[in-house]
């Protein structure tokens, strides 16, 4: 026999569901209880066993949005403000420029996370922002001050610091201007720049269209490693007016950025500055090569010449050939100082070809090409062309002499013969 306390509740439960899996359905249920000790059974009202009809699909579901919402209001509490007095500065080099901020307040709570930084920057008018994500409180770069500068910034929490979801801030923005003196029309125009055999760089332009004649324009210069903007110092004139600058050897000055501006003066009106960067590997000019040789050997005309002179290394350098047989022409490139090829017809009687240099996309991603060499060339049969060319007048020339000289004879004879017809028939 069983006691009280060790009473045993066997419970039987049905379910009739409908559509629906949260609560709405009509469903039956029956519970008995069973009581070892007395053997009866006892049918409990639902009122009893109300628990009994929660659907189990939407207890799981409950605790599911409980543990997602409580994780969501644990996420929501973390915030984080944005960079504090985010600004462009111009520190007078020409286009390059500094964006800075400093760190965001109320950090306190993050003293062991390590807070990051996504920048974006543009120019104005460009389609696409550039993107950095960086822990530094400023940073540098290139712009085209002919247009405006537009950044924004904004702070990032890693995900170590904020249960596994990274939180951002709200953007703060800046944007940069150069004040626009002067108009369009008193800008120089065609700006040209060639940085001559790696050695010697020269800018020329020609005055804007609406300038006026007492307008004069002065260039300036920076590039990474100067301290300060720097004017030329040698001008190239024309009439009295700046129309180029020949600029001084340039130490350390590859592969940076390199800005100019060329701004102007007058005592009548305003010149707008213009603003230019460039690398000065991708302006480039070499010279052309030089000591071309042609040699043939059958079919196959092997062609060589010089690598150009200067500093420029021979890795750096494309080639092009122009190659002429008779009266066909073709262009091929090749990055040797070498090259073979094959005659179309054994029959050719000339063969010329001239080169020009270039840099090549191993050491820039442009040139300029160099002038093209002096031509160099290959004539076959050269023989029988001088015989042809000596014999025939020689044997015209020949002809002509014993021509004249039988006719002169002939005539000498008949004289001859008359005069001694003469002597034969004279009584004296």
């Amino acid at each position: 026999m069983w006691s009280e306390a060790d009473q045993v509740y066997l419970i039987k439960v049905k379910f009739h569901e409908q559509s629906r899996p949260c609560g709405n359905n009509s469903q039956e249920v029956t519970v008995s209880q069973t009581f070892e000790k007395s053997g009866n059974f006892k049918v409990l009202n639902l009122r009893e066993m109300a628990f009994i009809h929660l659907d189990i699909r939407c207890l799981y579901t409950l605790l599911i949005c409980t543990a997602f919402g409580s994780t969501l209001s644990s996420n929501a509490e973390i915030k984080v403000n944005p960079p504090q007095d985010f600004e462009i500065v111009d520190p007078g080099y020409l286009g390059y420029l500094y964006l800075q901020w400093q760190p965001p307040v109320s950090l306190d709570n993050f003293n062991k996370c390590t807070v990051e930084y996504e920048l974006k920057y543009r120019n104005v008018d460009s389609e696409s922002w550039r993107t950095i994500i960086t822990k530094n409180l400023l940073y540098k770069d290139g712009f085209d001050l002919n247009k405006g500068v537009e950044a924004k910034i904004h702070t990032l929490l890693p995900r170590q610091c904020t249960n596994g979801s990274e939180v951002q801030s709200s953007w703060s923005e800046a944007t940069y201007w150069i004040s626009s003196q002067g108009n369009l029309d008193t800008k120089i125009q065609d700006m040209d720049c060639v940085y001559y055999n790696w050695q010697y760089l020269l800018c020329s332009w020609k005055p804007g269209m609406g300038a006026h004649l007492d307008s004069n324009y002065s260039l300036y210069y920076w590039y990474e490693g100067l301290d300060h903007a720097l004017e030329c110092i040698d001008y190239i004139q024309a009439k009295g007016k700046n129309i180029g600058c020949r600029f001084p050897y340039l130490e350390s000055s590859d592969y940076k950025d390199f800005y100019i501006c060329v701004n102007g003066s007058s005592e009548s009106q305003l010149i707008r500055p213009s603003y230019f960067i460039f690398q000065l590997q991708n302006i480039v000019k070499p010279l052309p090569p030089d000591y071309l040789s042609l040699t043939m050997k059958n079919s196959e005309v092997n062609l060589k010449w010089s690598i150009p002179r200067g500093p420029i290394p021979a890795k750096c350098l494309i080639y092009e050939i122009e190659f002429t047989e008779d009266d066909t022409a073709w262009v091929t490139t090749t990055i040797e100082n070498e090259i073979y090829i094959t005659r179309t017809s054994n029959e050719s009687l000339q063969l010329c070809f001239l080169v020009r240099s270039k840099m090549n996309i191993y050491c820039a991603d442009d040139g300029i090409w160099s002038e093209w060499s002096d031509e160099q060339c290959w004539k076959g049969d050269i023989w029988k062309e001088i015989l042809l060319f000596f014999l025939v007048p020689f044997v015209l020339v020949s002809l002509f002499v014993l021509v004249v000289t039988c006719t002169l004879l002939y005539k000498q004879r008949n004289l001859l013969k008359m005069v001694f017809h003469t002597e034969k028939r004279s009584p004296f």
